[in-house]
């Protein structure tokens, strides 16, 4: 990972830089359908601007998603593919590549209701999903969504 003296990696300041881009587009005067449509553009064209193997990870993560929590808005968070619930990121995919990490992470947010005890993940590291993963994911989405 490439870094300065100053603190923040190229890809940290990336991300910055993203989410501020994010961040003045919410303040723009699209509301309702095109808003929600242009940000399921911006979440596809970050899938598609992955290499080859997360990209497919990525795809598979959105049809997932959005067929277990179609209620959830797929959007993009500090240039990344999340998820949101009335405007709050319940989950999100973040590549190995984004930060020169070891694997992909599929995570959750605050909104999202996966309490267990006092203690739980949050987040979870991604190399491939099969059938097991998909079923994991599946319930995880279900679950962070599910009303009390």
């Amino acid at each position: 990972m490439a870094t300065t003296t100053e603190g923040f990696s190229d890809a940290e300041r990336a991300a910055m830089k993203a989410r501020a881009e994010e961040l003045r587009a919410e303040g723009r005067k699209t509301k309702g359908a095109t808003k929600a449509a242009a940000d399921l553009e911006k979440l596809l064209e970050a899938i598609a601007a992955m290499p080859n193997d997360e990209r497919v990870i990525a795809e598979r993560i959105h049809l997932i998603v959005s067929e277990a929590a179609p209620q959830l808005q797929g959007k993009t968070w500090y240039g990344m593919p999340a998820w949101a619930l009335d405007g709050k990121v319940v989950c999100f995919f973040q590549t190995a590549s984004k930060f020169e990490s070891r694997y992909s992470t599929f995570g959750f947010q605050d909104p999202a209701t996966l309490d267990d005890g006092s203690m739980w993940p949050t987040s979870w590291a991604v190399t491939a999903i099969g059938e097991a993963e998909e079923a994991q994911i599946r319930h995880l989405v279900e679950k962070a969504v599910a009303e009390d």
